[in-house]
């Protein structure tokens, strides 16, 4: 079925390293489609969200609305191990400081394309974003027909700041406020909290939203096992997933190309085995990623973090796809 989608960027041709025709040289720029009028079927669904009116708004280091361009370029030479088939729907794009009907008009794209039931990743842009894909689950045919909502978000920051304006800062306060006025409370849990980076206030937020969240010292490589029991508990408590990605969860030497470096982060090892584990559920997903900032990077090694992490969750949900698949046609 083709997609109808309306953005402010239309999309680009994917270029990236070719080594020759047949499937044993797949590679993501292979498997990109820049034409939403295709039936497809889609394996997954990309949107740029080009905005950093949110990280003006919180006083960040601006830069962010590159992202989405950078992210692109880092998967795009990503070997495949199986074919696929993916959607680039072109970009949302927050120029006149109006984040609001960016927000709405990425939360859109996002619902028409979930609607059809594709895997999306929506390619940041500050933290801001995160809002904006709410909006588009939300109105989702499967949340209103009372589907439960889960929020996952890793990052070391809580983003439940109580500001005048929407920003790079107040997402998940937003998405709480929200599900309150819809009767409901926001299932949101953090992985990577950073304590110095998160004042008493918000933690007290985050304790009258009753937010679950595990600290950046509760995510080494000897945790693996609580880190799995809370990723697999907040799986089970949702049917539809939203992962929220804030690049600066991982340590600086990582990720050195975000807003605020992380002194100490969770490792790449952690996060990644994360993001497969939620991609394995199999449920609808939308994964946004955030606060790459390309003008502060080092090597494009944020970008290329984002991008790896970005590929474990598509090619883990395709292959758990296909052995769906094999099992129904036995």
């Amino acid at each position: 079925m083709a997609v109808e989608l309306t953005v402010d960027v239309a999309p680009e041709a994917w270029r990236g390293r070719d080594d020759g025709p047949g499937n044993e040289h797949l590679r993501w720029h292979h498997a990109i489609s820049t034409d939403p009028g295709q039936p497809g079927p889609w394996d997954a669904a990309f949107v740029g969200f080009r905005s950093d009116e949110g990280v003006r708004r919180n006083k960040g280091r601006q830069g962010a609305a590159g992202g989405p361009r950078e992210l692109r370029a880092a998967l795009a030479s990503m070997a495949l191990p199986a074919p696929m088939t993916a959607l680039d729907a072109g970009d949302v794009e927050v120029l006149d400081g109006d984040l609001e009907s960016g927000h709405r008009r990425l939360g859109q794209a996002v619902g028409a394309l979930v609607d059809r039931g594709i895997p999306v990743v929506v390619l940041g842009g500050g933290h801001e974003v995160a809002y904006g894909t709410y909006l588009g689950l939300v109105d989702t045919r499967a949340v209103r027909a009372g589907g439960r909502l889960g929020v996952l978000n890793l990052d070391a920051h809580f983003d439940l700041r109580d500001d005048v304006r929407a920003s790079s800062g107040t997402p998940f306060l937003q998405m709480a406020r929200s599900e309150e006025q819809r009767g409901h409370r926001l299932n949101y849990r953090v992985i990577g909290i950073s304590q110095p980076s998160n004042t008493e206030h918000l933690f007290r937020t985050a304790d009258r939203f009753d937010v679950r969240y595990l600290t950046d010292t509760e995510c080494g490589l000897l945790d693996l096992p609580a880190v799995d029991a809370f990723v697999d508990e907040f799986v089970d408590s949702s049917d539809v997933l939203h992962l929220s990605i804030d690049l600066d969860v991982l340590p600086a030497a990582a990720a050195p190309g975000v807003s605020a470096p992380a002194a100490h982060g969770v490792q790449m090892e952690v996060v990644e085995r994360v993001c497969a584990r939620v991609a394995a559920s199999g449920k609808p997903i939308v994964v946004d990623v955030a606060e790459l900032n390309p003008d502060l990077d080092v090597d494009h090694r944020t970008a290329r973090a984002g991008a790896r992490l970005i590929h474990r969750i598509l090619t883990t949900r395709r292959a758990m796809a296909g052995v769906v698949d094999a099992a129904a046609s036995d």
